[in-house]
């Protein structure tokens, strides 16, 4: 017997773990499947999301269903709909009848996806390995709908899980997944809740809570010194199923990765679909000197090792990166950017130092957007600047009414807004041409 839903999604994750995936998707069954998935997710390092279906049921009887609706995927399909014509002549569905009940059912679908991922798509499935997760499955019914629309949406392999599952659903699932994974196999089996202690009913409050909290978690960072001890640095990682692009924040002098300017940018991002990480440049050790504070070379050198670090993190590893840079870290950003991998397609300045860059403003080959404050004047000087000793496409743009820090009302908002749009329409161009 599982203690709880967490508990049963650790052992169903020990599982799963022999099957070494590359760089798996994990889909959970709402409502009672998210938390098993989410601690599947966690320890799999894996991207999380939820996968909706909703059964057709016949008008007199609709737990009986004929058919079932899933919701489209990222690349523009549309609603799947999978019809047991068969079945629903003999239940005497009409056109005018059938037209109805997917209606309902599409409104109902619709709305779920605005609840649980805030209308967010669901990711990119096509050529993907996928792990659709309950917390239990009595008939496979719904598992089995639900891997129908997984092959229609184009995933290259579908391994269904769940910690306990009856011999009958069990046979019914090796029929149309790759894989069928459980950690209990009851003869006599009963009901999904007569295996766990605590089977309290999952509200969409708590999907809701660990849908965002399965995308955005604590790390460290590895930063290793040639012949010497590596340095552990703190960071905060937020990563969707399936981002547009990952962006990467260096804060300014006497900053760190809790910087509310940055995080409130790094909000604003999440919104647009791109994956960030903050994360402090210095050890709390290393901060205390002001020296180092400013020490652009090795900020830089922090930060390049991170974006490598970047690089190896699970569905981030074929995305485009971009900085984002405040202050000093703006320097560190054009510095590190000139040579990196993976390489940098993009640099937003935040109110930054670009002239702190040095010669390195003159080899930056990304595009770049340098975002300075209208009162901010002397900084503003130093921007319009370096504009002019960059090779690379430099657009600026000064905010109305904004002081160096961006303290003023809705102006902080604007940057966001403006970097947003910036790096959405940025890095669609670099992805398009690589």
């Amino acid at each position: 017997m599982f203690i709880d839903r967490f508990e049963a999604g650790q052992r169903l994750a020990r599982a799963l773990a022999s099957l070494r995936l590359e760089s798996p998707v994990v889909l959970a069954l709402p409502r009672g499947g998210v938390p098993v998935a989410w601690e599947v997710a966690s320890m799999l390092e894996a991207p999380m999301d939820v996968l909706i279906v909703r059964k057709l049921g016949a008008p007199f009887q609709p737990e009986f269903g004929f058919g079932a609706i899933g919701e489209p995927g990222a690349d523009g399909e549309q609603v799947v709909t999978i019809i047991d014509e068969h079945l629903r002549q003999r239940l005497g569905i009409s056109d005018v009848e059938l037209d109805r009940i997917i209606a309902t059912q599409e409104a109902e679908l619709s709305r779920r996806i605005q609840q649980y991922r805030h209308g967010r798509d669901l990711p990119v499935l096509r050529g993907r390995q996928v792990i659709l997760v309950d917390d239990g499955m009595a008939t496979g019914s719904t598992a089995r709908v639900a891997v129908a629309v997984l092959r229609k949406l184009g995933a290259e392999r579908v391994i269904v899980a769940a910690p306990t599952a009856s011999t009958d659903a069990i046979r019914v699932l090796r029929e149309v997944a790759d894989e069928v994974i459980t950690v209990e196999q009851p003869e006599d089996f009963i009901a999904v809740g007569e295996h766990y202690q605590d089977f309290t009913q999952v509200t969409d409050d708590e999907v809701v809570r660990l849908l965002h909290t399965a995308v955005d978690r604590e790390v460290i960072i590895p930063i290793h010194a040639d012949g010497l001890r590596d340095v552990l640095l703190s960071g905060h990682l937020f990563s969707p199923s399936q981002p547009r692009g990952a962006v990467i924040f260096a804060h300014g002098s006497g900053s760190s990765r809790l910087s509310p300017r940055n995080r409130a940018v790094a909000d604003i991002l999440h919104e647009a679909g791109f994956a960030t990480l903050l994360f402090d440049l210095l050890t709390d050790q290393e901060a205390r000197h002001r020296s180092q504070v400013f020490d652009v070379p090795l900020l830089a050198g922090r930060l390049r090792a991170a974006t490598t670090w970047l690089g190896t993190q699970g569905s981030l590893r074929h995305v485009p990166f971009a900085y984002f840079g405040a202050s000093t870290g703006a320097a560190a950003a054009l510095v590190a950017a000139v040579d990196c991998s993976p390489p940098i397609r993009a640099i937003v300045s935040r109110g930054g130092r670009p002239d702190l860059a040095g010669l390195a403003l003159g080899r930056v080959r990304c595009p770049t957007l340098l975002i300075v404050g209208e009162r901010d004047e002397s900084v503003l000087e130093l921007n319009q600047q370096a504009r002019d000793q960059m090779h690379c496409p430099v657009d600026m743009t000064v905010v109305p009414g904004a002081s160096h820090l961006f303290e003023e009302f809705g102006t902080l908002d604007s940057v966001a807004s403006i970097a947003a749009r910036w790096l959405r329409a940025t890095l669609a161009t670099a992805t398009a041409a690589a």
